[in-house]
């Protein structure tokens, strides 16, 4: 996934000659990852996680071989379906977290653990799609940008392979989540327990606000570098931080969301996100510096608000609904992700990219105010409490 959607911007700019349109192409990943997640936790609550994470993967397979055939064929209308292909992709890893915290004592660690545990792929992600894959598609005779989605159609191969054959007992089975399909309730049924649950809206708005942050702002970042001049290998090489950030330190956040408390790890990680943008929000095109300190902290916000969030969210609910309220706010964060994608583009041509990262810093800083807000309103409640 890393390496298409690194990819995505620059060559949709390239096909369609916008650089709102490349946004939108990058954007498209995220918004089949919004429409895919209620369905793929609906699969999953009749059939068990590896039926629904196979045909996930699969799925997400045959959104690559799109993108491969719009490169080659220069026709920017495919790409965008492609990555909405590849964005089922991406709904199917964020359903394998909570795939990890089904049977999990400690849900911060075990989802901190899996997401870590996606490091290694996702930084070589776009080193190896703007360095070998991209070589070896000009060597056989390819636009040279096919090469990270024919990278992206063999490894989401081997996922589902894996899964298929390997994923044994089936975690959500075994834990008891698993009902008929007459059962399921619909998406409606979702909406008032998520939202008045306490706990419920503040694990959604902080994996929310760290999305709309990573998106809107990674989006536009391999388009504001190479308007500096820098090459795509630079390019990759800050992504590649960037999901350093992510990815690398969340066993820490996990373990730091069970010892200290969800709220506590929300509220720090919406501190980084705003420190990020800030820094982002100082670096010209042509100096790579601040980018380079900017997406990592941004990346490590992310963290903070997924990997608490999510296990706020396993915390708090549980019986046979617990898949379509996870799926319910997987469409949350990816669908304000898919937003701030598109809006990206349309920012960035209006405005700059350094005032889109000034949007990030007051967006970023939204879950630690409503922390400190809760906190607030705990000490209150406690004093007006008699002895």
């Amino acid at each position: 996934m890393s390496g298409a959607y690194s990819a995505s911007a620059i060559l949709g700019e390239e096909l369609s000659g916008s650089e709102t349109l490349g946004g939108l192409a990058a954007a498209g990943m995220t918004i089949g990852s919004a429409l895919a997640a209620i369905p793929l936790a609906r699969l999953m609550a009749a059939r068990g996680r590896r039926p629904g994470l196979v045909v996930g993967y699969l799925l997400g397979m045959a959104g690559a071989t799109a993108c491969v055939v719009a490169a080659i064929g220069g026709w920017y209308l495919l790409l965008v379906p492609g990555m909405a292909g590849i964005g089922i992709g991406q709904a199917t890893n964020l359903a394998a977290r909570f795939a990890a915290a089904d049977m999990a004592p400690e849900a911060g660690r075990a989802i901190g653990t899996l997401v870590w545990a996606s490091t290694v792929g996702a930084v070589l992600g776009p080193m190896l799609g703007f360095g070998p894959a991209k070589s070896a598609a000009r060597f056989i005779g390819l636009q040279e940008l096919a090469g990270p989605y024919l990278l992206s159609v063999l490894l989401f191969g081997v996922a589902a392979f894996v899964v298929m054959r390997y994923l044994r007992p089936d975690p959500l089975v075994m834990s008891g989540g698993v009902g008929s399909a007459a059962e399921r309730p619909l998406l409606r049924s979702f909406i008032r327990p998520l939202a008045t649950t306490p706990g419920g809206p503040l694990a959604v708005g902080s994996m929310v606000a760290g999305h709309v942050v990573m998106v809107g702002i990674m989006t536009m970042t391999p388009l504001h570098l190479r308007s500096g001049g820098h090459a795509l290998e630079v390019v990759g090489f800050v992504i590649s931080l960037h999901i350093i950030g992510m990815y690398a330190l969340s066993p820490l956040v996990g373990g730091a969301a069970d010892r200290f408390g969800a709220r506590t790890v929300i509220a720090a990680g919406g501190v980084l996100l705003a420190l990020g943008a800030a820094f982002a929000s100082g670096a010209e095109a042509s100096d790579s510096r601040g980018v380079y300190l900017g997406l990592f902290l941004i990346g490590l916000g992310w963290s903070c608000g997924l990997v608490a969030g999510s296990a706020l969210l396993v915390r708090t609910f549980d019986g046979p609904n617990r898949v379509g309220i996870q799926g319910l706010a997987d469409l949350c964060m990816t669908a304000s992700g898919g937003l701030a994608g598109v809006g990206s583009g349309f920012m960035v041509a209006v405005a700059g990219f350094q005032n889109l990262a000034r949007i990030g810093v007051v967006v970023g800083l939204v879950p630690t105010v409503v922390v400190a807000i809760m906190l607030v309103t705990d000490r209150r409640e406690g004093r007006s409490q008699p002895a």
